[in-house]
Protein backbone atom coordinates (compact mmCIF):
# COMPACT_ATOMS: atom_id res chain seq x y z
CA UNK A 1 0.00 0.00 0.00
CA UNK A 2 1.43 3.18 -0.94
CA UNK A 3 2.05 5.47 1.48
CA UNK A 4 1.32 9.78 1.60
CA UNK A 5 3.53 11.98 2.51
CA UNK A 6 2.04 13.84 5.60
CA UNK A 7 5.72 13.31 7.34
CA UNK A 8 7.35 15.40 4.96
CA UNK A 9 4.84 18.48 5.28
CA UNK A 10 4.93 18.00 9.07
CA UNK A 11 9.31 18.20 8.35
CA UNK A 12 9.08 20.87 6.11
CA UNK A 13 6.89 23.06 8.76
CA UNK A 14 8.99 22.15 11.35
CA UNK A 15 11.95 23.35 9.25
CA UNK A 16 10.56 26.57 8.65
CA UNK A 17 10.00 26.88 12.37
CA UNK A 18 13.63 26.12 12.99
CA UNK A 19 14.71 28.41 10.83
CA UNK A 20 12.14 31.60 12.45
CA UNK A 21 10.29 32.23 9.98
CA UNK A 22 7.01 30.66 8.31
CA UNK A 23 6.35 28.89 5.94
CA UNK A 24 4.95 29.65 2.51
CA UNK A 25 2.03 27.90 1.02
CA UNK A 26 1.03 28.63 -2.52
CA UNK A 27 -2.43 27.70 -3.89
CA UNK A 28 -2.88 26.95 -7.63
CA UNK A 29 -5.62 25.37 -9.52
CA UNK A 30 -4.69 22.60 -11.71
CA UNK A 31 -5.51 22.70 -14.90
CA UNK A 32 -5.07 26.09 -15.25
CA UNK A 33 -3.90 27.74 -17.35
CA UNK A 34 -3.79 24.30 -19.33
CA UNK A 35 -2.72 21.20 -17.61
CA UNK A 36 0.74 21.54 -18.34
CA UNK A 37 0.92 24.87 -17.55
CA UNK A 38 -0.23 23.92 -14.14
CA UNK A 39 2.48 21.67 -13.23
CA UNK A 40 4.85 24.62 -14.63
CA UNK A 41 2.92 26.81 -12.59
CA UNK A 42 3.67 24.62 -9.17
CA UNK A 43 7.04 23.99 -9.99
CA UNK A 44 7.75 27.61 -10.64
CA UNK A 45 6.26 28.79 -6.89
CA UNK A 46 8.25 26.22 -5.74
CA UNK A 47 11.50 27.10 -7.29
CA UNK A 48 10.58 30.62 -6.31
CA UNK A 49 10.77 30.08 -2.29
CA UNK A 50 7.16 28.09 -2.10
CA UNK A 51 7.50 25.58 0.69
CA UNK A 52 4.40 23.27 0.19
CA UNK A 53 1.78 23.55 -2.26
CA UNK A 54 -1.50 23.53 -2.74
CA UNK A 55 -3.45 22.21 -6.00
CA UNK A 56 -7.03 23.22 -6.35
CA UNK A 57 -9.45 21.25 -7.85
CA UNK A 58 -11.42 23.31 -10.12
CA UNK A 59 -14.96 23.07 -9.28
CA UNK A 60 -18.27 24.54 -10.86
CA UNK A 61 -19.54 26.00 -7.53
CA UNK A 62 -16.45 27.35 -5.34
CA UNK A 63 -18.21 29.07 -2.59
CA UNK A 64 -15.02 30.53 -0.54
CA UNK A 65 -12.88 32.00 -3.29
CA UNK A 66 -13.50 34.61 -5.30
CA UNK A 67 -13.48 35.93 -8.90
CA UNK A 68 -9.91 35.34 -9.34
CA UNK A 69 -9.88 32.08 -8.55
CA UNK A 70 -13.49 31.44 -9.94
CA UNK A 71 -11.99 32.61 -13.41
CA UNK A 72 -9.12 29.91 -13.32
CA UNK A 73 -11.08 27.36 -12.05
CA UNK A 74 -13.81 28.31 -15.19
CA UNK A 75 -10.73 27.91 -17.56
CA UNK A 76 -9.40 24.69 -16.53
CA UNK A 77 -12.94 23.27 -16.00
CA UNK A 78 -13.43 24.59 -20.03
CA UNK A 79 -10.22 22.85 -20.47
CA UNK A 80 -11.80 19.50 -19.44
CA UNK A 81 -10.50 18.89 -16.23
CA UNK A 82 -10.39 15.90 -14.44
CA UNK A 83 -9.09 14.24 -11.05
CA UNK A 84 -6.63 12.25 -13.38
CA UNK A 85 -5.01 15.77 -14.02
CA UNK A 86 -5.67 16.86 -10.56
CA UNK A 87 -3.22 13.97 -9.32
CA UNK A 88 -1.49 13.93 -12.58
CA UNK A 89 -0.33 18.11 -11.59
CA UNK A 90 0.63 16.43 -8.26
CA UNK A 91 2.72 13.60 -8.83
CA UNK A 92 4.74 15.51 -11.31
CA UNK A 93 4.97 18.59 -9.10
CA UNK A 94 6.11 16.58 -6.08
CA UNK A 95 8.46 14.07 -8.25
CA UNK A 96 9.90 17.60 -9.57
CA UNK A 97 10.86 19.19 -6.68
CA UNK A 98 10.21 17.17 -3.70
CA UNK A 99 8.23 19.51 -2.34
CA UNK A 100 4.89 18.71 0.17
CA UNK A 101 1.72 18.36 -2.36
CA UNK A 102 -1.53 18.96 -0.96
CA UNK A 103 -4.96 18.94 -2.56
CA UNK A 104 -7.61 21.75 -2.20
CA UNK A 105 -11.02 20.38 -2.59
CA UNK A 106 -14.93 21.04 -1.72
CA UNK A 107 -16.05 17.83 -0.36
CA UNK A 108 -18.63 16.38 -3.46
CA UNK A 109 -15.50 15.80 -6.16
CA UNK A 110 -14.45 13.43 -3.88
CA UNK A 111 -18.04 11.87 -2.79
CA UNK A 112 -18.39 11.30 -6.59
CA UNK A 113 -15.02 9.88 -7.21
CA UNK A 114 -14.67 7.82 -3.98
CA UNK A 115 -13.10 8.20 -0.75
CA UNK A 116 -11.16 5.64 -0.30
CA UNK A 117 -10.26 5.74 -4.06
CA UNK A 118 -9.10 8.87 -4.11
CA UNK A 119 -6.71 8.67 -0.99
CA UNK A 120 -5.37 5.77 -2.61
CA UNK A 121 -4.74 7.50 -5.65
CA UNK A 122 -3.32 10.36 -4.44
CA UNK A 123 -0.88 8.97 -1.87
CA UNK A 124 0.16 6.83 -4.85
CA UNK A 125 0.86 10.04 -6.61
CA UNK A 126 3.29 11.71 -3.66
CA UNK A 127 0.60 13.96 -2.15
CA UNK A 128 0.92 14.82 1.53
CA UNK A 129 -3.12 15.19 2.10
CA UNK A 130 -6.50 17.04 1.37
CA UNK A 131 -7.42 20.14 2.62
CA UNK A 132 -11.58 20.03 2.83
CA UNK A 133 -12.83 23.54 3.12
CA UNK A 134 -16.71 22.37 3.36
CA UNK A 135 -16.57 19.11 4.86
CA UNK A 136 -18.53 19.40 8.37
CA UNK A 137 -15.77 17.81 10.98
CA UNK A 138 -18.52 15.51 12.25
CA UNK A 139 -19.19 13.54 9.08
CA UNK A 140 -15.62 13.52 8.65
CA UNK A 141 -14.43 9.66 10.15
CA UNK A 142 -15.18 7.71 7.18
CA UNK A 143 -12.48 10.09 5.19
CA UNK A 144 -10.30 10.49 7.72
CA UNK A 145 -9.98 7.04 8.28
CA UNK A 146 -8.71 6.54 4.45
CA UNK A 147 -6.30 9.76 4.81
CA UNK A 148 -4.59 7.88 8.10
CA UNK A 149 -4.62 4.88 6.60
CA UNK A 150 -2.68 6.04 3.41
CA UNK A 151 -0.48 8.68 5.41
CA UNK A 152 -2.08 11.77 4.22
CA UNK A 153 -2.96 14.75 6.10
CA UNK A 154 -6.60 16.03 6.43
CA UNK A 155 -6.40 19.90 6.60
CA UNK A 156 -9.62 21.95 8.25
CA UNK A 157 -10.66 25.42 7.96
CA UNK A 158 -11.57 28.16 10.88
CA UNK A 159 -12.58 31.19 10.48
CA UNK A 160 -13.23 34.21 12.87
CA UNK A 161 -16.47 33.02 13.40
CA UNK A 162 -15.71 29.73 15.14
CA UNK A 163 -16.50 29.89 18.95
CA UNK A 164 -13.87 28.36 21.09
CA UNK A 165 -15.66 24.82 21.99
CA UNK A 166 -15.79 24.34 17.85
CA UNK A 167 -12.39 25.54 17.27
CA UNK A 168 -10.78 22.46 19.78
CA UNK A 169 -13.33 20.07 17.47
CA UNK A 170 -12.13 20.70 14.33
CA UNK A 171 -8.47 20.90 15.39
CA UNK A 172 -8.66 17.54 17.04
CA UNK A 173 -9.83 16.07 13.98
CA UNK A 174 -7.45 17.59 11.67
CA UNK A 175 -3.73 17.01 10.92
CA UNK A 176 -0.68 18.32 9.12
CA UNK A 177 -1.60 22.07 9.72
CA UNK A 178 -5.09 24.18 10.78
CA UNK A 179 -6.08 26.58 8.13
CA UNK A 180 -6.89 29.95 9.36
CA UNK A 181 -8.83 31.88 7.21
CA UNK A 182 -8.02 35.42 8.37
CA UNK A 183 -11.74 36.87 7.56
CA UNK A 184 -14.85 36.19 6.79
CA UNK A 185 -16.12 36.05 2.91
CA UNK A 186 -14.17 34.81 0.19
CA UNK A 187 -10.31 34.39 -1.27
CA UNK A 188 -9.05 37.31 -2.53
CA UNK A 189 -6.64 39.68 -1.89
CA UNK A 190 -6.66 42.14 0.86
CA UNK A 191 -5.58 45.81 1.42
CA UNK A 192 -4.90 44.63 5.24
CA UNK A 193 -5.20 40.91 7.11
CA UNK A 194 -4.69 42.24 10.50
CA UNK A 195 -6.29 41.83 13.66
CA UNK A 196 -9.11 39.50 13.10
CA UNK A 197 -6.50 37.11 11.94
CA UNK A 198 -4.46 37.38 14.98
CA UNK A 199 -6.83 36.88 17.36
CA UNK A 200 -8.07 33.66 15.34
CA UNK A 201 -4.63 32.02 15.35
CA UNK A 202 -4.27 32.63 19.18
CA UNK A 203 -7.50 31.05 20.13
CA UNK A 204 -6.41 28.31 17.55
CA UNK A 205 -3.30 27.62 19.19
CA UNK A 206 -5.07 27.19 22.86
CA UNK A 207 -6.25 24.35 21.09
CA UNK A 208 -3.71 22.52 19.51
CA UNK A 209 0.21 21.53 18.48
CA UNK A 210 -0.66 21.36 15.11
CA UNK A 211 1.23 24.57 13.24
CA UNK A 212 -1.52 27.24 12.10
CA UNK A 213 -1.38 28.66 8.65
CA UNK A 214 -2.96 31.78 7.52
CA UNK A 215 -4.86 32.50 4.52
CA UNK A 216 -7.37 34.77 2.35
CA UNK A 217 -6.11 38.00 1.52
CA UNK A 218 -2.17 38.21 1.42
CA UNK A 219 -0.87 39.20 -1.91
CA UNK A 220 2.59 40.57 -1.18
CA UNK A 221 5.66 41.09 1.04
CA UNK A 222 4.49 43.52 3.61
CA UNK A 223 1.49 41.42 4.18
CA UNK A 224 3.41 38.22 4.21
CA UNK A 225 5.78 39.39 6.87
CA UNK A 226 2.47 40.58 8.98
CA UNK A 227 1.62 37.18 9.07
CA UNK A 228 4.54 35.56 9.46
CA UNK A 229 4.86 37.58 12.34
CA UNK A 230 1.99 35.76 14.20
CA UNK A 231 1.39 32.55 12.56
CA UNK A 232 3.54 29.34 11.60
CA UNK A 233 2.44 29.30 7.52
CA UNK A 234 1.56 32.32 5.19
CA UNK A 235 -1.08 30.99 2.51
CA UNK A 236 -1.40 32.61 -0.91
CA UNK A 237 -3.41 32.12 -3.79
CA UNK A 238 -5.22 34.56 -5.45
CA UNK A 239 -1.96 36.68 -5.68
CA UNK A 240 -0.36 34.05 -8.23
CA UNK A 241 -3.62 33.13 -10.01
CA UNK A 242 -3.91 36.81 -10.95
CA UNK A 243 -0.75 36.96 -12.14
CA UNK A 244 -1.15 33.95 -14.79
CA UNK A 245 -4.33 35.66 -15.27
CA UNK A 246 -2.88 39.33 -16.71
CA UNK A 247 0.54 37.56 -18.20
CA UNK A 248 0.71 37.75 -21.80
CA UNK A 249 1.92 34.20 -22.36
CA UNK A 250 2.76 31.07 -20.10
CA UNK A 251 6.71 31.87 -19.72
CA UNK A 252 5.92 35.68 -18.72
CA UNK A 253 3.16 34.26 -16.13
CA UNK A 254 5.71 31.88 -15.00
CA UNK A 255 8.70 33.83 -14.40
CA UNK A 256 5.93 36.42 -12.51
CA UNK A 257 4.98 33.78 -10.78
CA UNK A 258 8.16 32.73 -9.29
CA UNK A 259 9.09 36.05 -8.80
CA UNK A 260 6.40 36.83 -6.72
CA UNK A 261 7.18 33.34 -4.80
CA UNK A 262 11.00 34.73 -3.93
CA UNK A 263 9.49 38.09 -2.77
CA UNK A 264 6.80 36.00 -0.68
CA UNK A 265 9.98 33.96 0.65
CA UNK A 266 12.01 36.98 1.99
CA UNK A 267 8.48 38.10 3.56
CA UNK A 268 8.40 35.20 6.08
CA UNK A 269 11.60 35.18 7.27
CA UNK A 270 10.88 37.06 10.51
CA UNK A 271 14.37 39.00 11.26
Amino acid sequence: MSKGNIRLLSDTLAKAKAEDRAALVAYLPAGFPTVDGGIEAVKAVIAGGADVVEVGLPHSDPVLDGAVIQTADDIALRGGVRIADVLRTVREAHEATGAPVLVMTYWNPIDRYGPERFAAELAEAGGAGCILPDLPVQESAPWREHADKHGLATVFVVAPSSKDARLATITAAGSGFVYAASLMGVTGTRESVGNEAQELVRRTRATTELPVCVGLGVSNAVQAKEVAGFADGVIVGSAFVKLLLDAPDLPAGLAAVRALAGELAEGVRRS
